[in-house]
């Protein structure tokens, strides 16, 4: 009866090891496989060191020092295996490369033809991105996925460039820009206000507009901006 039991036991920790290495991370148990077969190969090769059967020393720390050092047993490479490429989708248009990862959502761009070739979208600022958004405007498939990425790294672009367009048209056909007066403007101040009711205001802007809570960097950008212009003075 006891060995039934033991036997049902070693079973059901079979399964259970199984059910756990079937769950867990396919590069970390490739990783783990790696450390396992060389250290045990390393571990062998002393141990016949030590009894004086040196052509088995020989050949298992060779393989020992090949799984360690290489990743590899003959053809077989723990690396390729435990590097598998991730849950990611990938598409390309003229102008730019884009790479989704299924399981965190971050959406990654790359700019493959024109005078940002090479850049990282992240890398690219206001300027650059305007600039980039009229070179490629010809190609409609490289404006919707430069606009999904916009959508998902940068939100409020939309209403920022609008704004800013907007606010560039009047200033045109006006007397001048006062950067003064439009920094109060965009902390929603009056001229004159002191330095506790701009900081004050500053604060409140940004628990909106923050990029750590999801909100735009441009905006963002313009609020520092204004704050830091007023508190200058």
């Amino acid at each position: 009866m006891s060995w039934i039991f033991l036997g049902a036991l070693g079973l059901m920790g079979v399964l259970w090891l199984v059910f756990a290495l079937r769950n867990m991370d396919r590069r970390l148990l490739m990783r783990g496989l790696r450390w396992i077969v060389g250290g045990g190969a390393a571990v062998i090769a002393v141990a016949a060191l030590l009894l004086r059967r040196i052509d088995i020393a020989m050949i298992v720390g060779a393989v020992a020092a090949s799984v360690l050092l290489r990743g590899r047993l003959g053809q077989f490479s723990f690396d390729s295996v435990g590097g598998a490429p991730a849950n990611v989708s990938k598409v390309q248009s003229r102008f730019l490369a884009m790479e989704l990862d299924h399981d965190t959502g971050e959406l990654s761009g790359r700019v493959l033809d024109g005078q940002f070739a090479g850049w990282d979208l992240m890398d690219l600022g206001e300027g650059e991105t305007r600039a980039l958004i009229e070179e490629i405007g010809h190609d409609a498939e490289s404006v919707n996925l430069l606009e999904s990425w916009l959508d998902t790294n940068r939100a409020g672009w939309r209403e920022y460039f609008a704004e800013q367009e907007a606010g560039g048209a009047s200033a045109g056909s006006g007397s001048g820009r006062d950067p003064v007066a439009e920094a109060y403007a965009v902390l929603g101040l009056k001229p004159g206000a002191s330095h506790e009711e701009i900081k004050a205001a500053h604060r409140e802007l940004m628990k909106g507009v923050h990029p750590d809570r999801g909100g735009s960097e441009f905006l963002a950008a313009k609020i520092n901006e204004a704050r830091d212009l007023l508190l200058g003075r």
